[in-house]
């Protein structure tokens, strides 16, 4: 039964709906996926910072992938774990605890994508105009991909959730796992006519320049592949595109599949799902992805395992 209440401080999270003999397992299932991630994805970060060696335009642009990763799950799981163990009615949360929980899971969400697309210009520079890289990818160049990228994600979900924020309440549960922008419009009896336009517009134009530079990118990388006959360049090339389209299209398929799910709330067990696994997917393939298969990385780590054992023995 929904709750009726103006602008009532305190909500309710629906949370997951799990049978109590599985509570246990899914809680362990979930605490496990958080521990991993947490110490891959700050390993990765730890490994780039005391590495002279990954101090590289393209090491420097991934960090903002792990640190993406260790934001949004930061933000999510421990209160989805939290909720577990509690019974339905004693799943609260005040009001501006949860407009801060909706602002980093956006910012997590939109970041997925700008941290990609400049990750993409790095290795199409890299690629398709080898010879200028090292003159085109500066430090300064790094550090203005990287402020754009988190520049522009803070801007676009600063008015997203500033619009919400505007709204008053007259209920005070949220259908979902944790808070995000949809839900919090959600619980008010006002025209969220302005919230639909504005978030359906950051849904294309956040998609179409995402898609846009990808496909871009892609095909200037394909093109100098078939042209070239290096194979060394051509192997590096299709190493590098499979692993970033193959985390851009899990990250794009479950994102867009809880856009559509918001509209059909008979669905919101499969919506909470496609959430969580939003989250820990990526979250645990990029470390993987991005991490082993780096020479430069697998070179550290044998050395610091090397040193190890020659110190215990």
């Amino acid at each position: 039964m929904e709750n009726y209440s103006l602008n009532s401080f305190m909500l309710q999270i629906e949370g997951l709906n799990v049978e109590e003999t599985s509570v246990f397992p899914v809680f362990f299932l979930l605490l496990f996926s958080y521990l991993y991630i947490m110490i891959a994805n700050i390993g990765i970060v730890v490994l780039i910072i005391i590495d002279r060696s990954l101090h590289q335009p393209m090491y420097l642009l991934f960090c903002n992938l792990p640190f993406n990763d260790i934001l949004g799950n930061c933000v999510m799981l421990p209160r989805v774990l939290m909720d577990i163990l509690q019974p339905p009615s004693e799943r609260l949360i005040s009001y501006y605890e949860c407009v801060v929980q909706a602002f980093f899971s956006h910012i997590f969400g939109t970041a997925s994508h700008t941290v990609l697309m400049i990750m993409a210009f790095d290795r199409y520079v890299a690629i398709c105009n080898p010879l200028r890289y090292s003159a085109i990818m500066t430090n300064r160049m790094v550090l203005k991909l990287t402020v754009s990228a988190w520049g522009v994600t803070f801007v676009l979900v600063g008015i997203l959730l500033g619009l919400t924020v505007r709204l008053n309440r007259c209920r005070s549960l949220i259908a979902n796992t944790y808070c995000d922008n949809a839900s919090l419009f959600k619980l008010s009896c006002e025209s969220v006519v302005i919230n639909n336009i504005y978030g359906l517009t950051f849904t294309v134009v956040l998609l179409t320049a995402s898609i846009g530079s990808i496909v871009f990118t892609y095909t200037r990388i394909t093109v100098v592949c078939l042209t070239s006959r290096n194979k060394s360049l051509n192997s590096k090339a299709l190493k590098t595109c499979s692993t970033h389209l193959f985390v851009y299209m899990i990250m794009f398929v479950f994102g867009k599949v809880n856009i559509v799910l918001h509209r059909f709330p008979e669905y919101s067990d499969y919506r909470k799902m496609c959430v969580i696994l939003f989250h820990i997917i990526p979250g645990s393939l990029n470390p993987i992805i991005y991490g082993v298969q780096s020479k430069e990385m697998k070179r550290f780590l044998s050395k610091l395992f090397c040193s190890r054992k020659v110190l215990s023995s």
